[in-house]
C-alpha cells in the first residue's frame, strides 16, 4: 500500500483490505514465542466479529497487543469505531463514553468494576479453521478516534479513517524497510490505545511484511526478554523515557536493527547513548494525534526532521499547517518551524503555547525544562504555568521536581546559574514521581491538581 489515495476525491470511497493478503502465510504477530500467521489472525477476526452487539462504537482496552489487533479488525469490520481513550482510568473511559451515545467496551480481561455493556474476548484458538474471505471496509469509513494525552489541557476526539492509516503507514513502513529491509519484527513498550503505538504496533502489522510481538514489556528484563523472543531484524519502537531506563538498567538487548521513539523531545545524549549502547540507529518520529506521524530524524545525527514523501509544511505566525496525504484538509499545529532544503527539511523552534514572555523576555517551557534536567541530582522534572494570574497579570511558573536528597532552596539556586530571575519556577515543588502515563506524558490536569496538593 502506498500513498497515493486521494482522501480529498471520490476515490477514498473505494474498498482496502484490512490486512494484506498477499501472503496469507505471513507472520503478522508473536504470541508466546508462537507465530500466528495472517490467515489465523483473520480467522480470529471473524469469530470476534460474529460476538459484537450491534453498537456505533465501542472502546477498545485490550492490553495484549494481539488481543487489541483482533478486537480493532472485528470493531472495523462490523462497521463500528474504536474508541481509544487518553488512558485506562476508569475517569477517562467514562468521559470517553459519555460522548459515545450507545457505545460498549471490549477488553481481554476481567475487570470488576467493569464499563458499560463489557464484552470480554473469547479465547482464541490457535488451530481454527481458516477462511477464504478476507475482511475490507470502504477508504473512508471511520475506524478510529483517537485522544489528545490531556498534556496541553482538555484531551480532544482525532477522528481517523482506514484510508487516512494506509496513507500514513506509507511513510512509517518506507523509514523503517530503508533501514533494516524486510520482513522485519516489531516489539513495543507503547500501548497500542495511543495514536503512536497505533501507528507503528497496530496499522504497520496489518499493511505491510511486519510481525509484532504481543506484549507491552515495560521493565528493561522483560524487553530484553520480549525481543530474544522474536526472530530479526528487530525493531524497538519506545519513548524517551522508556529509552533512559533501558540506557541506565545492567540489560543487553539482543540483535536490535533499529529503535524508533516519540512521544516526547529526544535529548541528544540520550539518543547518542542508546546508539552506542545497543549497536542500532535511533529514529524520532514527528507528528501528533490529529495528523499522525509525517517526519522523522536520526537525532544522534541530524538537527532537521525530513518530511515523509508529498508532505507540505507551511509556516504561520502563531505555529504550522500540515498538509499530508493521510489529511482531509491541512490541519494547524501548534509547533513552531523554519523550513530548509527546498522546503523538504524543517527545524523546531518551539511550540506557539510553549513560548513565554514575561517583563518583556522571552523563554520557552522546553528550554526551562531542559535547564532543570541538567542540574546535578534532579532525576526527573517538568517547568509548567500555571492558569491563574497573579495581582500584575502575570501567570507563574511552576515545577515539580524528582529530586532525592535535594531541597528546593539547593534547586534554586542552581537555576540561577542558567535561567533569568523572571523564570524561576514559583513554586517549585518536591515529589516523590511525576504522573507519567503509559507514554511518558504528563496530563496538565495532574499536574495542577499536585502543585496545590503540596502546596
Amino acid at each position: 500500500m502506498s500513498s497515493v489515495i486521494d482522501l480529498a476525491s471520490g476515490t477514498a470511497s473505494r474498498r482496502l483490505p484490512l490486512v494484506v493478503a498477499d501472503d496469507p502465510n505471513r507472520v503478522l504477530a508473536w504470541l508466546g514465542g508462537k507465530a500466528i500467521s495472517a490467515a489465523t489472525f483473520v480467522a480470529h477476526v471473524a469469530v470476534v466479529a460474529a460476538l459484537l452487539p450491534d453498537a456505533d462504537s465501542a472502546v477498545n482496552l485490550c492490553e495484549d497487543r494481539y488481543a487489541f489487533l483482533v478486537a480493532f479488525c472485528a470493531l472495523a469490520a462490523r462497521g463500528q469505531v474504536n474508541l481509544l481513550p487518553p488512558s485506562r482510568a476508569p475517569r477517562a473511559i467514562d468521559e470517553v463514553m459519555a460522548t459515545h451515545a450507545g457505545c460498549y467496551a471490549i477488553g481481554d480481561t476481567a475487570l470488576d468494576p467493569s464499563p458499560r455493556g463489557y464484552v470480554q474476548m473469547p479465547v482464541l484458538d490457535m488451530d481454527i479453521p481458516l477462511i477464504e474471505e478476507w475482511p475490507e471496509v470502504p477508504a473512508d469509513q471511520l475506524v478510529a478516534i483517537g485522544y489528545t494525552s490531556g498534556s496541553t489541557g482538555t484531551p480532544k476526539a482525532n477522528p481517523k479513517t482506514w484510508g487516512s492509516f494506509v496513507c500514513s503507514n506509507a511513510g512509517n513502513h518506507a523509514l523503517l524497510e530503508a533501514g533494516v529491509g524486510t520482513p522485519f519484527t516489531i516489539v513495543a513498550t507503547v500501548p497500542p490505545q495511543h495514536m503512536y503505538g497505533m501507528e507503528m504496533s497496530v496499522v504497520m502489522p496489518l499493511l505491510g511484511n511486519v510481525a509484532v510481538h504481543a506484549g507491552r514489556p515495560f521493565f528493561a528484563a522483560d524487553v530484553a526478554a520480549a525481543l530474544e523472543s522474536v526472530p530479526g531484524p528487530r525493531v524497538l519502537v519506545t519513548t524517551p523515557v522508556h529509552l533512559r531506563a533501558l540506557v541506565e538498567a545492567d540489560v543487553g538487548l539482543p540483535g536490535v536493527s533499529a529503535m524508533v521513539s516519540a512521544t516526547a523531545p529526544m535529548p541528544l545524549e540520550l539518543a547518542r547513548a542508546a546508539e552506542a549502547r545497543f549497536g542500532a540507529p535511533l529514529h524520532e518520529v514527528f507528528g501528533s494525534t490529529e495528523t499522525c506521524v509525517f517526519a522523522s530524524r536520526r537525532t544522534s545525527k541530524d538537527e532537521d526532521w525530513k518530511l515523509y514523501a508529498d508532505v507540505v509544511l507551511h509556516p504561520q505566525p502563531d505555529g504550522t499547517l500540515v498538509d499530508a496525504p493521510q489529511l482531509d484538509a491541512p490541519i494547524a499545529l501548534a509547533d513552531l518551524v523554519t523550513l530548509h532544503d527546498g522546503g523538504r527539511r524543517f527545524r523546531l523552534c518551539g511550540r506557539n503555547a510553549d513560548m513565554l514572555e514575561i517583563a518583556g523576555k522571552r523563554a520557552s517551557l522546553a528550554d526551562l525544562t531542559r535547564r532543570l534536567l541538567a542540574v546535578d541530582g534532579v532525576s526527573d522534572g517538568v517547568v509548567f504555568q500555571l492558569d491563574d494570574a497573579d495581582h500584575m497579570g502575570v501567570r507563574r511558573i511552576a515545577a515539580l521536581v524528582v529530586a532525592p536528597g535535594m531541597d528546593e532552596h539547593a534547586i534554586l539556586d542552581e537555576l540561577r546559574k542558567s535561567m533569568d530571575p523572571v523564570f524561576l519556577p514559583r513554586p517549585l515543588r518536591l515529589v516523590d514521581a511525576l504522573p507519567r502515563n503509559e507514554t511518558g506524558k504528563l496530563p496538565r490536569a495532574v499536574l495542577l491538581e499536585m502543585v496545590h496538593r503540596h502546596g
